[in-house]
């Protein structure tokens, strides 16, 4: 009796087990049913045109899986209802037109009304497939180099063009050849001037007058020689008589026929404007000397250029004629008209060429060191959609989310460009297929203006709503 019982009760448990484990078993099967269903795809939709779906999955025809499309798990709250005809006039409630037709209701939507008109918002797929970039805008110092062809030109402020002081003829040439390199003070010519012996005799004259004067009791007479003989020295001078020939025709009082001018500085001979034997007047230039231990470079800069550079800016040269060697100077001065033909600026560069390396007219490649301009918060040139007035970017505010922003932008070098309003460090711009993501936010932008509510105008009543008007008043 006792084995029959306990039988009986292990039985009984054992079937209670199992009917338990059947039921929880039979719930999750269930629930997993219900969970497969709630995500079903609705249908698959084409990952390069999205126009393009299918009921089933597919393929398109470079072998890309369609993308599946999921029903929305809660519906979207409704706005308000706009007349089909005119979607101007709008209800709160449900209602019809003159016509019998029912308003249409507007849903809100988070990410439409949580950002500003014309963002973008693209699936993670497309936006692989269009290839967008991104880039963050960093605040960081910019710099600028102006690359530019430069030709070596004489400095102007170490040329010299020497004129007699009178008239006569050339008697001796010392140095008749162009580009010869002459010292400071070194005998260039001797010339025969009938002023220059007249005023030598006026000298000698003067001298042998102080010198039978200078014992006279009288002093009025002395000073009067000594004024002459001053007075005459100084007319030699000014017209150039070196000191040594004026120290012999002192010492000597012998009259010297032939002048001898020396080369005010060093320098190399560029001109010679008279041979031997030649007349002279004061008009003719014997000489045009020029030192070369500083030279002059000439380039030529494009007018978006000019705000970087400024006087004293470093600048490097190289020339082809001296390879491996670099020359440093700098930015002397910026003209202040611009080039009629070319557009553009010229500036002027300074080199000091103590070796004679750099030949005037010979062609170099320059570049101007622009100072740096810091503090700038800086994002790529590609990212800017520049449309003649307006400059945008599109800024990433999520996944796949996009934001046109109007930015204010500076300089530009290098890719780079500086943005002075619109965009704060640290911020995502795209850099690529922005003109894609700009038609799609064109296209929303004018969509939300079509169909935004008009507050100023009142619902027009239908005919239902007024039978229900009447016969609340009566």
């Amino acid at each position: 009796m006792n084995k029959l019982v306990i039988t009986a009760i292990l039985m009984l448990a054992l079937g209670v087990g199992s009917g338990y484990w059947l039921a929880v078993k039979q719930d999750k099967k269930q629930a997993a049913t219900t969970l497969t269903e709630a995500k079903k795809p609705l249908f698959y939709r084409n990952t390069m045109n999205p126009t393009v779906t299918s009921p089933v999955p597919a393929k398109d025809t470079m072998g890309m899986d369609y993308v599946p499309v999921y029903a929305e798990e809660e519906k979207p709250k409704i706005l308000f209802y706009r007349n089909p005809m005119n979607p101007s006039v709008t209800s709160p409630n449900p209602a019809k037109d003159n016509m019998g037709m029912d308003y249409i209701p507007v849903y809100a939507d988070d990410d439409k009304t949580a950002e500003s008109a014309g963002s973008v918002k693209i699936d993670a797929v497309t936006v692989q497939n269009m290839g967008v970039r991104t880039a963050i805008a960093k605040k960081m110092p910019l710099s600028h180099i102006v690359h530019a062809v430069g030709r070596i030109a004489y400095d102007e402020e170490h040329i010299v063009r020497l004129h007699p002081k009178t008239e006569g003829w050339i008697e001796t040439l010392l140095v008749d050849k162009t580009g010869e390199k002459v010292n400071s003070n070194q005998e260039l010519l001797s010339i025969y001037s009938p002023q220059l012996v007249t005023s030598q005799q006026e000298y000698i004259l003067a001298l042998n007058s102080l010198k039978i004067l200078e014992k006279s009791p009288i002093e009025e007479i002395r000073r009067g020689a000594e004024e002459l003989v001053e007075s005459s020295r100084e007319r030699l001078k000014l017209l150039d008589v070196p000191a040594h020939q004026l120290s012999d025709l002192t010492r000597s009082h012998t009259i010297k026929k032939g002048l001898h001018i020396h080369s005010p500085t060093d320098g190399i001979v560029v001109t010679i404007g008279a041979r031997e034997g030649q007349y002279v007047t004061p008009e003719t230039e014997l000489f045009m000397i020029a030192d070369l231990s500083k030279v002059w470079v000439y380039a030529e800069i494009y007018e978006y250029e000019l705000p970087w550079v400024k006087q004293g800016d470093p600048v490097e040269m190289r020339l082809a004629g001296v390879p491996g060697r670099v020359f440093n100077g700098h930015l002397a001065f910026i003209y202040p008209y611009a080039e009629e033909k070319t557009r553009t600026i010229k500036v002027r560069l300074a080199f000091d060429n103590a070796e004679h390396l750099l030949k005037p007219d010979m062609f170099a490649e320059v570049s101007i060191y622009a100072g740096k301009q810091l503090d700038m918060i800086v994002i790529p040139s590609e990212a800017v959609i520049r449309s003649g007035i307006h400059n945008q970017v599109f800024v990433v505010r999520g996944a796949g989310k996009f934001e046109p922003r109007e930015i204010t932008i500076g300089l530009s070098s290098n890719g780079d460009v500086a943005v002075l309003d619109g965009i704060k460090a640290g911020e995502e711009v795209v850099t690529s297929a922005q003109f894609l993501i700009d038609s799609e936010s064109k296209l929303r932008e004018a969509t939300a203006k079509m169909t935004e509510p008009s507050t100023p105008q009142k619902t027009e009543p239908n005919r239902l709503q007024r039978e229900q008007g009447a016969h609340q008043h009566d």
